[in-house]
């Protein structure tokens, strides 16, 4: 029998942890949790992007 992803983390529940998402915000880092609807919405819209190394 095959688990879903979701019956894999109702099984393993007791040894997740939460991780806090930080992000920076005017100068200074803020976790996304205390956002608002509107911030948290904005925050998922982001453009992520890695930055190349110079020559």
């Amino acid at each position: 029998m095959k688990l879903t992803t979701n019956q894999i983390l109702d099984q393993n529940q007791e040894l997740r942890t939460k991780c806090l998402v930080y992000t920076r915000v005017m100068g200074y880092h803020r976790p996304v949790e205390s956002f608002n609807i509107g911030k948290k919405g904005e925050h998922k819209q982001r453009t992520h992007f890695n930055e190349g190394k110079c020559n």
